[in-house]
């Protein structure tokens, strides 16, 4: 059962060491697919059909950017980032616009998972025009990325609208019923309340405690890649906001964020704000802008892929809850540890709910664990390692936004600060709420 920690861990090492994280995904795959007793030719095989998997994801992601690059084209995200310049320039007091444009970034991640549902294609959008406010603040990115990243995960984990519909209620609750487990009645965010609340406290140390002294930056090197001129109207600004709203209630109506992305995006074209000679063009530069982070990704369901076809998950996790007899302690931590593990492989707590669920709940069964601990078991050990995975788009998309000016390192400044300040109190609070509930 080495194979799972020796690829995970070879890739995370490999990532450390500034290998492309798709280059690292792809030798980490051949590593455990060998090493867990398939052939090259098998071990391609898997990977090639999670790629193929992956398909969709490339087609969310298309559709998100093109919406997102269409929000740009409003005006809307510079509108912001220009008032926060003018609030600069006119005095006011550092102190209070520091907070406001961590509050404004905390705001916009949520929203992004459920009023606005276009994930991470808002970040390369509306970050880059605040670098250089956030510089002249001297605001460190390593918490910026922690609070992007705090927005883009927690409400997915809590609130079951938009991401959390589909996590919560789709997957989650609908694999545990599967399983074996009856869970009518039973309240998922109550169930995750606590898990919740550890990503909170990580939240706020990162805020009031690691964080908190200034970092100094290049201006030079902000100006020179984002110094981009918008021209407003009102018309432009009143569309954006229709689209908007159109895009959440489509998506809450559809149950899907590709037709949301769709009408919000028909929406910009009808409206006149995106031309139709110009709709080709907006298209392909939302496919530019999430190329990577949806190449990345689809990748990750590669990786993902081998790992279950390896066939070492089950045993992994029936051996590691087995050292622990019937201690429900003990066994909780255990769970939610090669949840962590798994997680951070794969790069995706939606990929990571399934594998995991038809081991667990007859293991939450036999260890008498009630329906609301087992949801928060689950859950819990789903969402563990999305925040600090090198694979995971809750990492990859505040890095695309941060290091348009090569000031920001993916691993070092969004990786290890994300994992360090969420997946610990994540761990902890998911171990409390298995006891507790």
């Amino acid at each position: 059962m080495i194979a799972i920690p020796v690829a995970i861990i070879l890739m995370l090492a490999l990532s450390l060491a500034r290998v492309h994280v798709v280059i690292s995904l792809l030798l980490a795959s051949l590593a455990g697919g060998l090493l867990s007793g398939m052939d090259l030719a098998q071990t391609l095989a898997a990977f090639n059909k999670g790629i193929s998997n992956g398909a969709s994801v490339a087609l969310s992601y298309a559709l998100l950017g093109a919406f997102a690059v269409a929000i740009a084209k409003s005006g809307l995200p510079h509108a912001l980032a220009d008032a926060a310049v003018r609030q600069l320039q006119h005095g006011s007091g550092k102190t209070r616009l520091k907070w406001l444009l961590i509050l404004l970034l905390a705001c916009v991640s949520v929203m992004s998972q459920n009023l606005v549902p276009i994930h991470i294609a808002f970040i390369p959008l509306l970050v880059p025009p605040l670098l250089y406010v956030m510089a002249k603040l001297q605001l460190d990115r390593r918490l910026v990325a922690c609070v992007i990243t705090f927005g883009l995960t927690t409400p997915y984990m809590l609130f079951p609208v938009g991401f959390g519909e589909i996590f919560l209620q789709q997957i989650l609750l609908g694999n545990i019923s599967k399983a074996g487990m009856d869970v009518q009645g039973v309240n998922v965010t109550h169930a995750m309340a606590i898990p919740a609340a550890g990503m909170l406290a990580g939240l706020l140390l990162a805020v009031f405690v690691s964080y908190r002294r200034p970092r100094h930056y290049d201006l030079g090197r902000i100006e020179n890649v984002e110094r981009t001129r918008v021209k407003l109207s009102p018309r432009a600004l009143w569309t954006a906001g229709l689209a908007i709203v159109a895009a959440f209630a489509v998506q809450l109506y559809s149950d899907s964020m590709l037709l949301g992305a769709l009408a919000g995006f028909l929406l910009f074209l009808a409206s006149g704000v995106v031309k139709w000679h110009e709709a080709d063009n907006v298209f392909s530069d939302g496919m530019k802008m999430m190329a990577m982070i949806g190449f990345i990704m689809i990748s990750a369901q590669g990786f993902a892929e081998v790992l279950q076809a390896s066939g070492q998950i089950g045993p992994l996790v029936q051996a590691s809850a087995e050292l622990f007899g019937h201690s429900r302690a003990a066994a909780a931590f255990v769970m939610l540890l090669v949840g962590l593990l798994v997680t951070m492989g794969i790069g995706s707590s939606f990929s990571t709910v399934p594998i995991l669920t038809a081991i667990y709940v007859p293991l939450c069964l036999q260890l008498g664990f009630s329906p609301l601990a087992t949801v928060s078991i689950i859950g819990t050990a789903g969402a563990l390692g999305d925040a600090g995975s090198p694979a995971s788009d809750s990492t990859l998309g505040p890095t695309s936004g941060l290091n348009v000016d090569g000031q920001h390192d993916h691993m070092r400044d969004t990786v290890l600060p994300t994992f360090l300040h969420y997946n610990i109190p994540l761990l902890l609070a998911g171990w409390i709420a298995a006891q507790v509930l």
